[in-house]
């Protein structure tokens, strides 16, 4: 489990702990929160327990003295070598950001099931991580509500490829956040803690800003012409506030094949799980007469600039993955405060601007490249606060 203590991670482990006759969590993996590490080792004990920050492992080994069953260790070598183990036939790509490509990439060439929640082994890296996924025999499912919807309305083979042979369309949903409706102007001054209180998924920080930025789907967007051999112009995004519909499939006959759900995050982690079965995810059934009506209305992107900044960016080589970088940096200067909710776009518009592009075919390409968004990145957070 890659991000062990993050939103997915918590979501994926209370579906573990309720099928303990089924999986067994045997790596665990975080960057620095050792409290929720110790909980979590103590309740699924582990083999390993990796922390992303030394210090952090040192301090965790401190307190886990007393679990003999876990081994707690450091570095990305390290969880290199774990993910390729050829004990672990599972890995949930579970990491916020760019730190998690690495390990995901790892877990491609060494052919395991990827029950895929990270966007930036698509967005940043996606010819890259597919080519991996391809040569190294990996099963791809995809986490990300939207896209394991598409998945489940999709005729897909037994290694878990879906067939797009008769596919017209695909239909991205988009919840619009929590200020859907709001006109720009009325965005200048909206803080942090508004722009996370998402109206109906329970997610981290980052994520939680880029719903209300629709900087979401945008990466997403990205994410599906991955997943599904799609171009842009092939792939529809429409708000529906409700959040019951996760996304559409239009076929050549007229037909559209939609997934519906409760917005919990734990159903289609359950779905990957468990694939081709079913098993419970501990999600209440959906009562469609109780949720009323579903509306479905366009994005505004006059309001929301990010979506077609991302529009922009998938037409250029490595495009997505200055954006992602971009964006990365400028939601973490505006949780700080250092900048407002409408210089996000600002940022992100002066980064694409100012980089050459060209599509990483290595690692280190993607890196190179990220660094450099994130430096210009930095640079126009620091001209905006002056």
């Amino acid at each position: 489990m890659l991000g062990a203590t993050g939103s997915i991670g918590q979501s994926t482990l209370d579906v573990i702990g309720r099928h303990p006759d089924r999986y067994r969590a045997s790596v665990l993996a975080a960057h620095r929160s050792v409290d929720d590490m110790e909980a979590l080792c103590r309740r699924f004990r582990p083999a390993h327990a990796v922390m992303g920050d030394a210090d952090a492992a040192q301090a965790l080994a401190i307190r886990l003295k007393d679990v003999e069953e876990t081994r707690v260790v450091s570095g990305a070598e390290t969880l290199d070598a774990l993910v390729s183990d050829p004990v672990i036939d599972t890995v949930v790509a579970g990491i916020v950001g760019f730190a998690g490509l690495r390990a995901t990439l790892s877990a491609a060439l060494a052919g395991k099931t990827i029950l895929l929640a990270n966007k930036e082994a698509l967005v940043s890296a996606g010819g890259l991580f597919m080519q991996a996924v391809r040569q190294g025999g990996a099963r791809l499912l995809p986490v990300d509500s939207e896209h394991n919807a598409m998945h489940q309305c999709l005729p897909v083979s037994a290694n878990g490829e879906p067939d797009m042979s008769n596919v017209e369309k695909i239909i991205l949903t988009a919840s619009g956040g929590p200020f859907r409706g709001r006109s720009r102007d009325s965005l200048q001054d909206v803080t942090p803690a508004e722009a996370c209180a998402h109206p109906n998924w329970s997610m981290g920080q980052k994520i939680s800003v880029d719903s209300a930025t629709l900087a979401n789907k945008g990466l997403e967007l990205a994410e599906a012409c991955w997943l599904f051999d799609r171009r842009p112009d092939q792939i529809d995004i429409v708000v529906h506030p409700q959040s019951i519909v996760h996304s559409m499939i239009r076929y050549h006959d007229g037909s559209v094949l939609a997934q519906l759900g409760q917005p919990d995050m734990r159903t289609p982690i359950a779905y990957c799980l468990a694939w081709p079965e079913r098993v419970d995810a501990g999600v209440a059934p959906l009562d469609i007469v109780a949720a009323g009506k579903l509306e479905f209305e366009a994005p505004d992107l006059n309001a929301f600039p990010c979506l077609a900044l991302a529009q922009q960016a998938i037409a250029e080589p490595g495009g997505m993955c200055v954006f992602s970088a971009a964006n990365e940096v400028a939601v973490a200067a505006f949780l700080a405060q250092e900048i407002r909710f409408t210089d996000i776009d600002r940022v992100i518009a002066g980064v694409l601007e100012g980089t050459n592009f060209s599509e990483p075919e290595t690692l280190d390409a993607v890196q190179r490249l990220d660094e450099a968004a994130r430096e210009t990145a930095a640079e126009t957070v620091m001209a905006l606060r002056a």
